[in-house]
């Protein structure tokens, strides 16, 4: 058996992998035999094992945990579509848990995890998700003006081409975590971002730019939690207090100091806000 370095660097459990409509869908799993599920969607410039802390904490109170590596990370496969949307991704979520057979779980998407997570919610209609968590929630930049929306993909996808997955772990790990961060965080988000696939991110980084996270607000029933890092550059906290806003009902809690990859600089405040809106703390 191949050894699974990443999930030593990171405390995460061994990866996995199920067919779903026909394309291989790779996850990582603790808490088996613990009733309530929840289903961890992760950022562009992430993979599952980036929730190792989550891995360990949150059964502890009673949870299922499972974490996918989406479409083109890890060992998934590619979506067919060149220029996927939202709603592709959303889609093959759905193939995931119906191929694992979750009938009900609480969905919790980071950046662009909660884009995806936000558009699925909308096609749900509270048919499977309990609740819903939108962690430093990214808002896509489909509104966004053609230049702006240029400079802020085409940056990404250049860094990828010039600097490979390692060279793009060195310049922008950094830039998820604020100043103050502890260096195990540090060595947690390199150790994910270098085992990324140039081709996955690619695909992931152009439907950034076809999504509007607003235009699914309004069709979101389930209740839902708005979190993000007050230090956070990448999401700004004001920004995502306007996703809460504009999800009926919706609560919106800070993780103070924190920066973008709040669950991960910060797994004790994030982990307790979770748990207490999904009532298992």
């Amino acid at each position: 058996m191949e050894m699974d370095l990443l999930g030593y660097e990171t405390g995460a459990p061994p990866p996995q992998r199920v067919t779903a409509q026909g394309r291989a869908i790779a996850f990582r799993e603790s808490g088996y035999d613990n009733q309530r599920v929840l289903v961890l969607v992760h950022g562009v410039g992430s993979l599952a094992a980036s929730w190792g802390p989550q891995f360990v904490s949150l059964p502890q109170h009673g949870l299922r945990v499972i974490a996918w590596d989406a479409p083109g990370y890890g060992g998934s496969d590619k979506l067919p579509d060149a220029a996927p949307r939202p709603d592709d991704y959303a889609a093959a979520l759905g193939d995931f848990v119906a191929a694992l057979g979750l009938k009900r779980f609480v969905l919790l998407g980071h950046s662009m995890g909660a884009l995806i997570a936000a558009s699925y919610c909308r096609r749900d209609a509270g048919a499977h998700v309990e609740k819903l968590i939108l962690a430093s929630p990214s808002s896509g930049y489909g509104t966004a003006s053609e230049d702006v929306r240029r400079q802020r993909l085409e940056s990404r996808l250049a860094d990828m081409a010039a600097l490979g997955p390692a060279g793009l772990a060195e310049k922008r790990a950094g830039t998820v975590l604020s100043p103050q961060a502890p260096q195990r965080a540090l060595m947690l988000v390199r150790a994910v971002m270098r085992e990324m696939r140039p081709d996955g991110y690619a695909q992931a980084v152009g439907m950034l730019g076809r999504a509007d996270t607003f235009a699914d607000a309004p069709g979101i029933a389930m209740p839902t939690l708005v979190v993000s890092g007050t230090g956070d550059g990448v999401t700004p906290e004001a920004g995502c207090r306007r996703v809460a806003e504009a999800i009926a009902g919706a609560r919106y809690e800070p993780i103070p100091g924190a920066g973008h990859a709040c669950y991960i600089e910060a797994p004790g405040p994030f982990d307790a806000a979770v748990l207490r809106f999904i009532g298992a703390a």
